[in-house]
């Protein structure tokens, strides 16, 4: 499977992504690091799919290397 780039949000984008900082905001640095491992954790666990799991943290990485 080919890992999809576009944006598959739509118009829920933003409020989204203004939901994920909002559940950071009064964490420590170590609760908020806890937190997103949970939250990836569920979210592999919902797509389900090892090899595009593997894809995904693939690109990760290398866009963090090509930054």
């Amino acid at each position: 499977m080919t890992i999809n780039l576009e944006n598959q949000l739509g118009e829920h984008a933003d409020e989204l992504y203004n939901s994920l900082v909002s559940a950071h905001e009064g964490l420590s640095e170590e609760q908020s690091a806890r937190l997103n491992v949970r939250l990836i954790l569920l979210l592999m666990n919902q797509v389900g799919d090892a090899s595009l799991i593997r894809q995904v943290l693939t690109q990760a990485v290398d866009s963090l290397h090509n930054a």
